[in-house]
């Protein structure tokens, strides 16, 4: 079984940063693409950022491009979300997500709250 485990999330200050983590393990990590979403409360999950599994393409929603980074250390199976300038509409819970072998996002983490305050 596939399992990912999200941490880092916290409550933070507007313009702080936070670095968040996803550890995979149950399968080969650095096979496929990985990604990040965010789910605010009441509203849908988005997509936020993407990396494919040898980290040298990225694809970075425009909502967060410029603040956040996406990277991932396959040595480590763990996939990284660098996010600075934190702003209030930032608030929700970020989750990790491993594609399959068709490209989709089959596997999904639990998720770490982030709270931005102003």
């Amino acid at each position: 079984q596939v399992q990912l485990v999200e941490s880092g999330g916290g409550l933070v200050q507007a313009g702080d940063s936070l670095r968040l983590s996803c550890a995979a393990s149950g399968r080969t990590f650095p096979s496929y693409a990985m990604g990040w979403f965010r789910q605010a409360p009441g509203k849908e999950r988005v997509f936020i950022a993407a990396i494919n599994w040898s980290g040298t393409s990225r694809n970075v929603s425009d909502s967060v491009k410029g603040r956040f980074t996406i990277s991932r250390d396959n040595a480590k199976n763990t996939m990284y979300l660098q996010m600075n300038d934190l702003k209030p509409d930032d608030t929700a819970v970020y989750i990790c997500a491993l594609t399959g072998p068709t490209g989709q996002f089959d596997y999904w983490g639990q998720g770490t709250q982030v709270t931005v305050s102003s």
